[in-house]
């Protein structure tokens, strides 16, 4: 069994240590070694350059070092056919909720203004209305989306959902497909976009969207900067239409440093760091899909390729 690892020159070297440790009867090479390509069964790969899987002829699958899988499918040469495999683990999961979570208490709780505040040496008491009446929506509510749904509304908020197929969770008003997007969104004070990326997806956080929120709602972004029009949010910003806004993703990242999002008073911006991997347990996840694969067992983590996600 021969893989090749293509991953960011600060960890490779950790990760083919990782991997080969964990997995003796495999041969591990990263992408700037010599092999013979013709020979490797598995890519563990993350934001490969487009056109390099198709340089390997017989590839069996390609696995992402992560929950997201566009860094894959957006290459215009992708090999037609091959099975994709995902990373997740539960501590992909517990970073994420913790990430949401946060988030979602930190403008519930508006402690933007409370550090402001502090800034000036001013004592600002803020009593704000319960989390039973703070209504949060969550786009997309896969794997990382349904688990922060239900944890926002173990904490008691009122928790409205969204996605493509209809779905029921636990302690949560579920909103699917486009007719019920607009229902989804009435009413919603802080919006957590949690969504794939996919052709359907991309740009859906638009002008008009933000106009189908409450005036003074707020956005949280963990998904992908491409699910976000960058303009329509500065504009909505500007107008009031929305409040304040996380996001931890970006179009280009790391964000240049002449971006506009840096210095706005209302958007707080995190390095893309909700759900870093552990690489500890992303590589045994990565082994144990591997040699699932290998006994043609079910794989939880296998990409639907007709969906995209």
């Amino acid at each position: 069994m021969k893989i090749v690892l293509k991953i960011g020159p600060q960890r490779a070297a950790w990760w083919q240590e990782h991997l080969s440790r964990l997995l003796p009867e495999g041969e591990v090479f990263l992408a700037d070694q010599d092999m013979d390509r013709n020979q490797i069964d598995y890519a563990v790969v993350w934001r490969p350059e487009p056109r390099w899987l198709k340089t390997f002829a017989n590839l069996k699958c390609i696995l992402s070092v992560g929950a997201g899988i566009d860094h894959i499918l957006c290459d215009p040469e992708l090999p037609a056919n091959i099975p994709i495999i995902r990373t997740t683990s539960d501590d992909l999961n517990i970073r994420m909720r913790e990430y949401v979570c946060l988030h979602v208490l930190r403008l519930h709780r508006r402690l933007a203004e409370v550090e402001t505040a502090q800034t000036a040496r001013q004592w600002k008491q803020i009593i704000e209305q319960p989390a039973y009446e703070r209504r949060v929506g969550v786009m997309g509510l896969g794997n990382l989306g349904g688990d922060c749904a239900r944890t926002l509304a173990g904490i008691g908020f009122d928790v409205a959902g969204w996605a493509r197929s209809e779905r029921q969770i636990d302690g949560v008003d579920v909103f699917s497909g486009d007719t019920g997007r607009a229902e989804f969104l009435e009413g919603v004070q802080i919006l957590v976009c949690m969504l794939p990326l996919t052709p359907e997806t991309e740009g859906i956080l638009n002008e008009k969207l933000f106009r189908d929120l409450p005036k003074g709602a707020s956005l949280i972004n963990v998904a992908r900067g491409q699910h976000l029009v960058e303009a329509d949010l500065l504009s909505a910003l500007e107008s009031g239409q929305i409040g304040g806004a996380t996001l931890d993703v970006f179009h280009e990242e790391p964000l240049p440093g002449d971006h506009p999002f840096w210095g706005h008073p209302n958007v707080l911006v995190t390095p893309h760091i909700a759900s870093l991997i552990d690489p500890v347990a992303g590589g045994q996840r990565i082994v144990d899909n591997i040699l699932r694969f290998e006994a043609g067992e079910e794989i939880d983590d296998l990409v639907d390729l007709k969906r995209g996600y």
